[in-house]
């Protein structure tokens, strides 16, 4: 009798889609609260005060490649992370953005992050980058790379640092922590991110995104 086995690819696979369709599920389900309680008269209050998630590096290890290719993984030994991890669970949360994606963060250097922006700008999502102008030209930085696939980028013109990190995706959610978007950030720091909802705070969010915008025009 033949037995039917998934290949650790096929299970991380459906495990990711999952994920993906759990986060989104979740946010919807948080929207209709927010709905709901502005149609009452109330206030916009979901469930935990619009705190989705906190992530928590660092990571022990960052994310395995291989695992999204057909047939998996397949070295031994492997030194990456095969599960779930902090920095996959950001990478879920950013990969939601359908229509806009607003990016205001000191330094960007982790290709893992870079590459799901990307792939977000090449599906038609609006990207808009804001970031230190010091940082911008250090050796790793993405900040190039953006450009020259036509995303746009603003950056600070001043001794002072343009120190923010957060992200705003379809106005429907905020990450916003300590979390720069580099390696260091996802195995060496000490960081966070958390996930919110709160259609106030995402507001105040995307205010100020549009002052520096404006403001780093020139």
């Amino acid at each position: 009798m033949g037995c039917c086995f998934s290949s650790p690819a096929d299970k991380y696979a459906t495990y990711k889609d999952k994920q993906v369709e759990d986060l989104k599920a979740q946010v919807d389900q948080l929207q209709k609260a927010l709905i709901v309680a502005k149609g009452s008269g109330g206030h916009a209050t979901p469930v935990k005060g619009g705190v989705v998630e906190t992530l928590f590096f660092p990571d022990a290890k960052l994310p395995c490649r291989n695992m999204n290719k057909p047939g998996g993984c397949r070295r031994k030994n492997c030194e990456y992370a095969h599960e779930a991890t902090s920095l996959t669970r950001f990478l879920d949360y950013l990969g939601t953005a359908t229509r806009t994606l607003d990016i205001c963060v000191f330094t960007i250097t982790n290709d893992d992050i870079s590459d799901v922006v990307l792939n977000l700008y090449q599906k038609g999502v609006k990207v808009r980058i804001i970031t230190d102008n010091d940082q911008s030209s250090t050796q790793g930085s993405d900040i190039a790379k953006f450009r020259a696939a036509g995303i746009p980028v603003r950056q600070d013109h001043s001794p002072a640092h343009m120190h923010h990190k957060f992200a705003i995706i379809d106005g429907r959610l905020l990450l916003n922590g300590s979390f720069n978007w580099t390696r260091q950030a996802v195995t060496g720091n000490n960081e966070n991110v958390t996930v919110l909802s709160d259609l106030s705070l995402i507001q105040a969010f995307q205010a100020q995104f549009n002052k520096l915008w404006s403001m780093f025009n020139t």
